[in-house]
């Protein structure tokens, strides 16, 4: 997302885009009708195929395991939660999100430690990236953390199944998302879910629906959310256009956790964006909308140091440029 509110505006009156990257009006094809001109990196031929008919694809192995544990004993211990035992996991939200829809799904409310710019940083998930947008210059966005502790009684009739764009706009929006897994991620067990049915004819399936309808809720009609299953360690992509969201663990004792990361053409000409993600960096922040209400205890500035930045992490936070 491209805005131009400078950081104390977007704190007083949060009405920003929340989820960065929307390109909108920076680019004018589609991802699903990109034609490639970069050899893929991390894509297969298949994996092409079903990123633009069904809008995600799953990169296995991301990341190393050595660090997915890391990224969990880091979870456990930002949510003062003991792995082992279950009677301290029911800790809640911190603070109340204004997206209602966000409230108790396990949202962690850290940004910018070590381990979550090591996972940006890392090649293997870079490329990835790379290959979708078809580009090398991009940046990487600034999210948090999940970890979603079991709920038998939970919900299960859709899992809150929405977009994060609205898809009333003319042209439609372009953009992608990330979900990295921590853990793996059985149907009873959450994690991501999505209706690729209506993704694959999303022009056609508008068109038969009625004027009045929501943008950003589905209605399924007779569709059933796709669980995705992943593995720990691996990386779902997935078109915005795609109807998404989070499946309840409805599990006895086991914790679905992920960590959120995408990115997106660079936006260098934009200093104010470009300065307001250099400074969630530097110090320690979250970024300001209604989506991210941030941790009230700011532990994450008061007991971990400021990430240190490969060169590609510079890059892809805009610190450095890509055409130096």
């Amino acid at each position: 997302m491209n805005n131009t509110v400078a950081p104390a505006e977007q704190e007083e009156n949060n009405a920003t885009p929340d989820h960065e990257g929307n390109q909108s009006e920076v680019l004018d094809t589609q991802l699903k009708n990109i034609e490639k001109t970069l050899p893929r990196r991390v894509l297969s031929e298949a994996d092409w195929e079903q990123w633009i008919t069904w809008g995600y694809v799953v990169i296995p192995n991301a990341i190393p395991a050595a660090h997915v544990e890391r990224l969990k004993a880091l979870l456990w211990e930002f949510q003062d939660m003991d792995p082992d035992d279950p009677s301290t996991w029911n800790v809640g939200d911190r603070r109340a999100h204004e997206m209602e829809e966000l409230s108790g799904n396990g949202m962690v409310e850290i940004y910018n430690h070590q381990y979550l710019w090591d996972t940006r940083q890392t090649p293997r998930v870079y490329n990835a990236f790379v290959d979708i947008w078809d580009r090398e210059d991009l940046w990487v966005s600034i999210d948090r953390a999940n970890l979603n502790t079991p709920d038998p009684d939970a919900d299960t009739s859709d899992g809150f199944i929405h977009w994060d764009v609205d898809t009333s706009e003319d042209p439609l929006p372009i953009n992608v998302q990330g979900v990295l897994a921590l853990t793996e991620a059985g149907p009873e067990v959450g994690g991501f879910q999505c209706v690729p049915e209506i993704f694959h004819n999303l022009e056609e399936w508008i068109a038969s629906q009625p004027e009045d309808r929501d943008p950003f809720h589905p209605d399924l009609g007779d569709l059933d959310p796709t669980h995705v299953p992943m593995e720990a360690g691996d990386l779902v992509i997935f078109n915005s256009l795609l109807p998404h969201g989070i499946r309840p663990n409805t599990s006895d004792e086991r914790v679905r956790m992920a960590q959120y990361v995408s990115m997106y053409p660079a936006d260098e000409g934009n200093e104010e964006a470009r300065e307001r993600r250099i400074h969630s960096w530097k110090n320690q922040e979250h970024p300001k909308g209604v989506a991210f209400p941030g941790d009230p205890r700011e532990w994450e500035k008061k007991h971990y140091e400021r990430a240190e930045l490969t060169e590609l992490g510079e890059r892809l936070l805009g610190r450095r440029s890509w055409n130096e």
